[in-house]
C-alpha cells in the first residue's frame, strides 16, 4: 500500500507540476522578461555588458527549462506528500482520504511556502547582490527548517489537546503553538532588503504575485488529485474495507 500511495502522490506531483508551470509561463515569464530587459540595461549603462553566448537559450530556459525544474519539484513534493499521508491517515479521526489529503496539503503549503514566502518573498533578476546569495539562501531554507519544526510541535501538542478537550480545543492550541514561534522567528531573523530604489514596483509585485500564484496551483492541483487516488487506492473493491495505516 506504501508503494501504491507513493506512485499515486508522485503522479499527482507532476499533473500538478504540468498545470503550474503553464500558469508560471503564462503569468511568471512577462514580469521576468522585464527584470532581466532592466538588467542588460543596467550592465549595458555600466559597461558590463557581456556579449558571451549563452550556454541555454532564453527560450529554452523559459520553456522545457521551467517544466523540467517545477516537474521535478512537482515529483518531490508529490512523494514526501505520499509518505506523511501514510504516517497521519487513520490518526485525524473519521476523515476519509479525500479530506485527510486536502488537510495534509493545506498545512504544509502554510509551513513550507506560505510563511517562508512572507518573511522572504521571491526576487526577480536585478535584484539581489551577488555576493549574498549563499547568506539569503541560508536564510531561507533555515526558516523553512524551524517553520518545519514548529508545525511538528504544534501538531504533536494539538493532538494531546484534542485528546483531552476535543478537536477544537485541539485545533487552537496548535495554531497557537506554530503561529507564535514562527512569529517571533520573523521578527527576530535578519530582513533582507536589497530592491534597488529605482526598480519598477509594478514588476517586483506582479514576480511575487506570480511566483506565490504557480505554487498556490501546483500545491491546489497536488492536494486535490491526490486526494482522488488515494481514495481510489485505499477504497478499490479487491482491496476490502477501508485501510487504516495508522498504528
Amino acid at each position: 500500500m506504501m508503494r501504491a500511495l507513493l506512485v499515486r502522490g508522485m503522479l499527482a506531483g507532476l499533473i500538478a507540476a504540468v498545470l503550474a508551470a503553464l500558469f508560471a509561463y503564462a503569468v511568471g515569464e512577462p514580469p521576468v522578461n522585464a527584470a532581466i530587459g532592466l538588467e542588460e540595461a543596467a550592465a549595458h549603462a555600466s559597461g558590463e555588458h557581456s556579449h558571451e553566448e549563452e550556454l541555454v537559450s532564453r527560450g529554452v530556459q523559459s520553456t522545457l527549462g521551467l517544466l523540467t525544474a517545477v516537474g521535478v519539484y512537482g515529483i518531490a513534493i508529490g512523494g514526501l506528500l505520499a509518505i506523511a499521508f501514510a504516517l497521519v491517515y487513520g490518526r485525524l479521526g473519521s476523515l476519509r482520504p479525500g479530506p485527510t489529503a486536502t488537510l495534509l496539503t493545506g498545512a504544509a503549503f502554510v509551513v513550507v511556502v506560505l510563511v517562508p514566502f512572507l518573511k522572504y518573498p521571491a526576487n526577480p533578476p536585478a535584484v539581489g547582490q551577488p555576493d549574498t546569495i549563499g547568506e539569503r539562501t541560508g536564510l531561507y531554507f533555515g526558516f523553512i527548517a524551524l517553520s518545519l519544526a514548529f508545525a511538528v510541535a504544534a501538531a504533536a501538542a494539538g493532538r494531546q489537546v484534542a485528546l483531552r478537550s476535543g478537536a477544537a480545543a485541539g485545533a487552537i492550541a496548535g495554531g497557537a503553538v506554530y503561529l507564535v514561534p514562527a512569529a517571533l522567528t520573523a521578527r527576530l531573523m535578519p530582513v533582507i532588503n536589497e530592491v534597488p530604489e529605482d526598480f519598477p514596483a509594478t514588476t517586483l509585485w506582479d514576480f511575487r504575485i506570480a511566483s506565490l500564484g504557480t505554487q498556490v496551483v501546483l500545491w491546489t492541483v497536488l492536494g486535490v488529485t491526490f486526494g482522488l487516488l488515494a481514495r481510489r487506492a485505499l477504497t478499490a473493491p479487491a482491496a476490502g474495507p477501508p485501510v487504516s495505516l495508522a498504528r
